[in-house]
């Protein structure tokens, strides 16, 4: 899928509360800082290449008030263990099988990407990974993180 982005006014992200490995996660638990949500799937070619780019952005920002949080779409959670093993997340990682949360995202492609601000409104949204595209996300980040 080509990259492609949308621009429109800030609106406010969806909350969910979705499990995770080690228990559960609550988007509204992340108020206060900025998130970087991605939707991804293990079959997504892209999304192997989005996760090292993911674990580089968390640890650059973290310190400064990013948090990242994936959301796996596989129905078999077997897939995304799988996954993970060869592409390890430095990150939260959350398990929606039934795409409810990416259903309320309006999610159209794999990776789909989100920049949350403090405030809880979607500032910015992406579909796709590429190379080329890593530096205007990460000035996304960056510029959410200084408002």
């Amino acid at each position: 899928m080509l990259a492609s982005t949308a621009s429109f006014a800030a609106k406010p992200a969806h909350n969910f509360t979705l499990p995770t490995s080690n228990g559960q996660i609550k988007l509204q638990d992340y108020r206060g800082k900025v998130v970087y949500l991605d939707f991804w799937a293990s079959w997504c070619v892209p999304c192997r290449h989005s996760f090292p780019w993911m674990n580089d952005m968390q640890k650059k920002y973290k310190g400064k008030g990013l948090e990242v949080v994936t959301i796996n779409m596989d129905k078999e959670r077997a897939l995304a263990d799988k996954f993970l093993k060869k592409h390890p997340a430095n990150f939260v990682v959350a398990y929606d099988p039934e795409g409810a949360t990416a259903e309320s995202y309006g999610v159209m492609g794999m990776p789909s990407s989100y920049i949350i601000d403090r405030k809880g409104n979607i500032i910015y949204q992406h579909i796709g990974f590429r190379e080329k595209t890593k530096s205007k996300l990460e000035a996304h980040i960056s510029s959410a993180l200084t408002n």
